[in-house]
């Protein structure tokens, strides 16, 4: 086979629709996953009294046709504009599928992006490797989100994230998502590498994710307080053994239960796992 059929079939398999099915499938492998502390699973709703899981799925199909759009956006290497439009009338499709309840914010933001880089990425016909995607968003949009994140937030999360010193959404995209690239997805292919179901390794993966990440939806469930007590938790999780030891399931459930007496939510954390998830279905395409 030739460099340019090699190109081409590149491009053929990672189409704007492959790389958003791949997204909307990854914020299911994360929705699945349980147990979670303080989130939202198919048997219990965590820390949340306005949404469950049938809230997620009519999320997840309000946002089914938005990362394929987003992606293409990508490939025609559409600007920044453009690509927070596409973002917004998602927003707003997923708010009247859910009666006004924020359960994909995150992830309309962080794996839209994603799939807009993952465009730009198989526009060039090339793998779409993990580095190559991060490459790409930094390149095409990294300035646009740096400009971004030094405006006044007007959301709650980045408004506590600023006031807290914390390094936002806006920040950790302009950075390229380095919680996801250098600590969620070798978490998650570290312990698959070591043997662990899918499960297990999304676990393991997920508390790496919350012992590191400045999560700005614990920031303002619990505050400052609330966010160090649910990384010093990880760290103890993964200190023991993470997902490995062998009543890991256990000591998760009963993260979860403290998590929910104190109003906890990691669902940064849990939009970073969906991405790390994402990025390995790409390997498929």
């Amino acid at each position: 086979m030739t460099v340019q059929a090699r190109r081409c079939a590149v491009r053929a398999g990672a189409t704007p629709q492959a790389i958003g099915r791949a997204a909307t499938l990854a914020l299911y492998d994360e929705l699945a996953l349980s147990p979670k502390p303080g989130l939202v699973t198919l048997v219990d709703n965590g820390s949340h009294a306005d949404m469950d899981a049938r809230s997620f799925v009519r999320s997840l199909f309000a946002l089914r046709g938005y990362f394929p759009r987003i992606a293409a956006l990508g490939q025609v290497g559409a600007g920044f504009a453009a690509l927070e439009q596409c973002g917004v009338a998602a927003e707003a499709r997923m708010l009247a599928a859910t009666g006004g309840v924020n359960t994909h914010r995150g992830a309309v933001f962080q794996l839209g992006l994603l799939c807009a880089a993952a465009g730009a990425v198989a526009q060039q016909g090339a793998p779409l490797r993990p580095a190559a995607v991060r490459a790409a968003l930094v390149a095409h949009w990294g300035a646009a989100l740096a400009l971004r994140a030094q405006r006044a937030p007007i959301l709650p999360g980045g408004r506590v994230a600023r006031r807290l010193g914390l390094r936002g959404a806006a920040h950790e995209a302009a950075a390229g998502f380095p919680v996801l690239f250098d600590t969620a997805l070798p978490a998650l292919v570290a312990a698959q590498a070591r043997g662990l179901a899918p499960r297990l390794a999304r676990l393991d993966a997920l508390f790496h994710v919350i012992a590191v990440l400045d999560d700005s939806n614990l920031a303002l469930r619990g505050g400052l307080a609330g966010l160090r007590h649910a990384q010093a938790v990880a760290r103890g999780f993964l200190a023991a053994g993470g997902a490995a030891q062998p009543d890991a399931l256990a000591r998760a459930a009963a993260i979860g239960r403290d998590f929910v007496a104190r109003r906890l939510s990691p669902g940064g954390a849990a939009d970073t796992l969906a991405a790390a998830c994402w990025l390995q279905r790409l390997a498929d395409l």
